[in-house]
């Protein structure tokens, strides 16, 4: 009689190496995410075994060996910018492509930082990302009780890596196309105050608007969304409205064109010119043809990849890791 006590269970790593033919170190080397030792041949049979019985790794007890738990927390306000979806989707893929989860933090408010630390919530992460700026450096350290935290959202100090795209270069190129095109007026549609990274945004604006004698006449705020977007566009492309709107997002610009959609027959403008920013995946389809400024999202995932991957490589004091942004026309500009 067969009394097989292990028929139903998960397969183990003794499992695997029984199947593969190996010790249980060579099938566990074999099938760790770190760099260790084991030849090309018996990695092959470890996997293959693993994968025929279905194995999976227990991160768990991996992470009491190698110091880590293979998760890395996104810290963010929220989820609901369309530019959003264009970042995270790629950044999750490539967080994972090194052998790690993500999992999300929605902040959402200053209060909600602090119910974190007085109730001590914390999670065990080899890396925070933060995107939110309801959030400095020095208090996400203090909620994840761990150094690695990489800042990408303006509020950082000389403690924790910066990633940041350099926004200035852009938005000049932007409003230098608008002053080609003799736009000698403005209206500008920002993100929210509270920001540092909108404030530099807005500063930028500002400073090419002085330099090619672009007169600012309304500024609207909104919260980047396209709801904003759609109610601002009755104080912004008003009667009087300028001879160009620019917005700190695309999902706002996307609002006010669908909104003024009779003042752009096949797209071009006819009553004032429309710029988005962000450069979101949709620009480019025929719905939404709006000139956009954005930046490489490949190379800004990879220098955050980067940086979880290899935490080492900082240094305190490092100056900020930028990626260059440019202007993208299209045909409501």
């Amino acid at each position: 009689m067969n009394h097989d006590d292990s028929r139903g269970a998960p397969p183990t790593i003794a499992d695997v190496a029984r199947l593969a033919g190996v010790s249980r170190a060579v099938a566990s080397r074999a099938l760790s995410t770190e760099p260790r030792p084991v030849s090309p041949e018996k990695r092959e049979r470890v996997i293959a075994a693993a994968t025929s019985l279905g194995y999976k790794p227990n991160l768990l007890a991996q992470s009491l060996t190698t110091k880590t738990v293979n998760l890395v927390a996104v810290v963010v306000n929220h989820i609901h910018d369309l530019s959003d979806l264009d970042l995270f989707d790629r950044l999750i893929d490539q967080v994972q492509m090194i052998g790690k989860q993500v999992i999300l933090i929605r902040i959402g408010s200053v209060a909600r930082v602090e119910e974190f630390l007085r109730n001590g919530v914390a999670y065990h992460v080899d890396a925070a990302l933060v995107f939110s700026d309801f959030a400095d450096a020095p208090t996400v350290r203090r909620m994840f009780r761990s150094d690695h935290v990489i800042m990408l959202n303006g509020l950082h100090d000389e403690f924790s890596p910066v990633i940041i795209p350099d926004e200035h270069a852009g938005i000049a190129e932007a409003v230098a196309d608008a002053a080609s095109k003799t736009v000698r007026t403005a209206g500008l549609v920002t993100g929210r105050a509270s920001s540092p990274v909108e404030q530099a945004r807005i500063r930028s604006f500002h400073e090419a608007f002085a330099r090619y004698g672009i007169n600012l006449l309304k500024t609207v705020q909104g919260d980047y969304s396209y709801e904003s977007g759609h109610a601002a566009a009755k104080e912004v492309a008003d009667a009087d409205c300028p001879d160009a709107v620019f917005c700190t997002s695309d999902a706002m610009a996307m609002g006010i064109l669908d909104v003024c959609r009779t003042d752009f027959p096949g797209g071009r403008p006819s009553r004032f010119r429309l710029y988005g920013f962000d450069n979101l995946s949709l620009t480019d389809f025929d719905a939404y043809p709006i000139s956009s400024i954005g930046y490489d999202k490949s190379l800004y995932v990879r220098h955050i990849v980067e940086s979880v991957a290899s935490p080492g490589n900082f240094r305190p004091g490092q100056p900020p890791v930028t990626v260059p942004t440019r202007f993208v026309p299209r045909l409501t500009a």
